[in-house]
């Protein structure tokens, strides 16, 4: 194990999010606020190596002796292997990876990627933000149950996995309160896997699942589940590229795979702070009021944006709907003593443990130091890629209601919470 310190974060060597090199740190503890007041997790557990995985302290290292571990030499081993290699993209890689190859903050490279995925060898490429509509289609069905029964309030989103352990660690308490829904890697993940490969009739053990994520969270998380081989992050990819003399900014567009390619502009914004909750009540809208929101629901300004805790009331056929969205699970920490002693009250509250949401995640490039600049024009990409498309509510993507009509069954089926739901484990006496 590292050298225990009380000047920087601490990392065991089996983190499978994040890797310390003791020799490049000349402990300046920047890694240690971060961790303490942004994301809450230093000083407030008693092991030696608490860590919630966001990889935060490795966007703020100055000394780069902070980083999310690199799997691309299995990348290259899977890539060479003779399975059927599918990846699928999550929503802020699209915005940013375009910074590693010279180009402006904010660039839609999502085309471009495509093409770089299948250079390298990709039989298979679909988007990540048909499983967010997967994860508002049932998380939406889940809020409005809740609403109805007047129970388990306020839900907490799930999206996250660092925010997720940050809850199985620090508020067991509240773990029913969290949206049973899996992320929606997981999600495509096990679409993949029970539902592409079932239609295609090929074999799950014939296939290399791969993921390309913003967070170095989700290599923790795809531990969980069995149904991603790897999680590669923003950086990772980036820097695989470049060994392979791909230079990303040069590539043509290309379009992702059909079956599960195809996502809403709601799903696209799943990667901003404010992204899932708004995205979710547009579906909660739909649901109560049987038609498809206009105006407010589809530019909900309130929850955007770069503060640290954004509330909204909002009034749906009769029903007032008070909402939250935080970014940095240091604020969550206030926001739940203050629901604990009475002071407020929020039906619905999105928690993204990065500040400004994926688009910051841990796994994005290593920009020092990130400014609201930067998270600005990453997250302003995702809100006009989402007010450019014809489709921005989830049940009205074909994709999702062909899944639904020929797989899943209804909303909260048998079959939706096996393969799209999950359970949680307190974790705040282990040792």
């Amino acid at each position: 194990m590292s050298d225990i310190s009380d000047k920087r974060v601490n990392i065991s060597n089996d983190n499978p999010s994040i890797v310390f090199d003791k020799s490049r740190c000349d402990e300046c503890g920047i890694c240690k606020n971060i961790c303490e007041y942004n994301i809450g997790v230093y000083g407030y557990s008693n092991l030696d190596y608490p860590c919630i995985n966001c990889g935060s302290c490795t966007i703020m290292c100055p000394n780069k002796c902070l980083s999310e571990r690199d799997e691309t030499s299995k990348l290259r081993e899977y890539l060479h292997s003779n399975k059927i290699i599918v990846m699928q993209t999550a929503p802020a890689v699209r915005v940013s990876i375009g910074e590693e190859f010279g180009l402006k903050p904010g660039v839609n490279v999502q085309g471009k990627l495509v093409s770089a995925l299948r250079k390298i060898g990709a039989d298979y490429v679909f988007d990540t933000t048909f499983g967010a509509d997967l994860t508002v289609m049932e998380e939406a069905n889940e809020l409005v149950n809740r609403l109805l029964d007047n129970k388990k309030l306020p839900m907490f989103t799930s999206c996250c996995p660092s925010w997720v352990k940050f809850c199985e660690m620090f508020y067991p308490e509240y773990l029913d309160n969290l949206s049973t829904c899996r992320s929606p890697i997981s999600m495509q993940g096990a679409m993949i896997n029970n539902y592409f490969c079932k239609v295609n009739n090929i074999k799950r053990e014939d296939i290399i699942s791969i993921a390309i994520v913003p967070c170095t969270s989700k290599k923790m998380e795809i531990l969980k589940f069995d149904e991603i081989d790897l999680a590669i992050t923003t950086r990772e990819l980036a820097k695989y590229l470049k060994e392979e003399k791909i230079n990303l900014a040069k590539l043509k567009n290309s379009n992702y795979n059909s079956l599960l390619g195809k996502g809403s502009g709601g799903g696209i914004i799943f990667g901003t702070s404010g992204g899932v909750m708004e995205s979710t009540l547009r579906e909660v809208y739909h649901i109560l009021n049987k038609r498809y929101p206009k105006g407010r629901l589809l530019n909900f300004k309130e929850v955007r944006g770069l503060s640290n805790v954004k509330e909204a009331s909002i009034t749906i056929n009769g029903n007032i709907i008070k909402v939250a969205s935080i970014n940095g699970t240091g604020d969550v920490r206030k926001i739940i003593e203050k629901i604990k002693n009475g002071e407020v009250y929020y039906d619905f509250i999105e928690v993204m443990a990065c500040e400004g949401g994926c688009i910051s995640g841990g796994g994005q490039p290593r920009i020092y130091p990130i400014t609201n600049h930067i998270k600005n024009k990453r997250m302003n990409a995702l809100y006009k890629s989402d007010k450019k498309m014809k489709i921005r509510c989830a049940s009205l993507n074909p994709d999702i209601k062909d899944i639904y009509d020929n797989f899943l069954g209804e909303v909260g089926s048998d079959v939706a919470i096996k393969y799209l739901h999950t359970t949680y484990v307190n974790r705040k006496d282990e040792k």
